[in-house]
């Protein structure tokens, strides 16, 4: 069975988001801080996979009322 690449690399910003989340809480010295950086880029990856579609999805919207204009 042939596993989609883009299906497992879907669960990488969640995971990183976890790692982080674990990475803070379960980690007593200071080093705690260098954990901050990966859950924000995993957020980051989220938010922006979700403005991406937003702004496909006018963009597809617009072309598809320009070509009902022309007819």
């Amino acid at each position: 069975m042939k596993i989609n690449q883009r299906f497992i690399l879907s669960f990488v910003a969640p995971f990183m988001i976890l790692l982080s989340a674990l990475g803070l809480i379960f980690r007593d010295n200071p080093r705690k801080i260098f954990y901050l950086p990966i859950g924000f880029m995993g957020i980051v990856i989220i938010l922006e996979r979700g403005i991406s579609r937003q702004l496909d999805r006018k963009n597809i919207l617009k072309k598809i009322k320009s070509y009902k204009k022309c007819k």
